[in-house]
């Protein structure tokens, strides 16, 4: 590897004192860097510090990126990064991460096993989500983490059908719906209840949000399961508005009559795992604290 782009939240790196460990330690080994920090644009530094004006665009030519922050910062960069299979790794800045697989004590060490090859490549899954209007128009969006249908405007709750394959799984009254890959069990669907996957299954989970139901829990399908969500009229036949987010990022508004559609996205997310810390072990830790 000879071009690292560097991704730092500056909100979790105060003063950039790690980003600063980060790129001084790989200009020593002679390695080209492009950092880019919290809406600022990538900008190329030197050893005689930073050069060229900040770009907007993502270098075509880099060979990994680190990322400096939390699971969230890991994930905004994995989005500005979709399609390029570049290979992303996270420093954990915030609270102790998922996504994020080098803790600053052990960076330099962790960067040394880097440069020499000693690493894992995975491959995480995506989602696609394709919302067709009732007006025949569409819009669509893709997730690495989830895709949220939740209500928008009045607290009420919402109504709602499932079909997998085209088959009617069942009818949901609920706050909402969340479609997450294995990468996203850790987020949003655990706070809901849902189950904790290993990060490189090939599956989808349907975990609903405060569900009206004491029998309506979370299920697990296949990664080659075809999910369709069509927003139904309230109870009352009134017309529904609802929502569609993205990784929490994009967000599409729907009402009664539009479907969402969602596959599994044929693009997929390059993770660089170092195996310092297992899944199983980050696990661990987050149950004992």
């Amino acid at each position: 590897m000879r071009h690292f782009l560097i991704y730092t939240n500056v909100h979790k790196d105060c003063n950039l004192v790690t980003t600063k460990r980060v790129c001084d330690f790989l200009k020593l080994k002679g390695k080209r860097i492009t950092l880019k920090t919290d809406g600022e644009g990538w900008v190329s530094e030197s050893g005689a510090g930073m050069e060229g004006k900040a770009g907007t665009g993502i270098p075509r030519d880099g060979d990994c990126m680190i990322v400096l922050g939390g699971d969230g910062t890991v994930l905004q960069a994995a989005r500005e990064t979709k399609g390029m299979h570049l290979p992303i790794i996270g420093v954990n800045l915030g609270t102790l991460g998922y996504m994020t697989e080098i803790e600053p004590s052990h960076l330099e060490e962790s960067l040394e096993r880097l440069l020499a090859g000693d690493y894992v490549q995975e491959s995480r899954m995506m989602l696609d989500g394709k919302v067709c209007f009732s007006d025949g128009s569409a819009g669509e969006g893709w997730a690495l983490n989830d895709i949220v249908i939740s209500r928008r405007g009045s607290l009420r709750i919402i109504r709602f059908n499932i079909f997998v394959n085209g088959q009617f799984l069942n009818g949901y009254s609920a706050d909402g719906m969340i479609v997450s890959t294995p990468t996203g069990s850790t987020g949003y669907s655990l706070s809901a209840g849902g189950p904790l996957v290993e990060p490189g299954a090939k599956l989808i989970m349907l975990t609903p949000i405060c569900p009206h139901s004491l029998s309506q829990r979370s299920i697990v399908l296949s990664s080659e399961d075809v999910v369709e969500i069509e927003v139904t009229r309230h109870g009352e036949g009134g017309i529904q508005t609802v929502e569609a987010g993205f990784d929490g990022s994009q967000i599409i508004p729907l009402q009664t009559g539009d479907k969402l559609r969602i596959v599994r996205s044929r693009e997929t997310t390059e993770f660089i795992r170092l195996n310092q810390v297992s899944f199983l072990e980050v696990l661990h830790r987050k149950m004992q604290g």
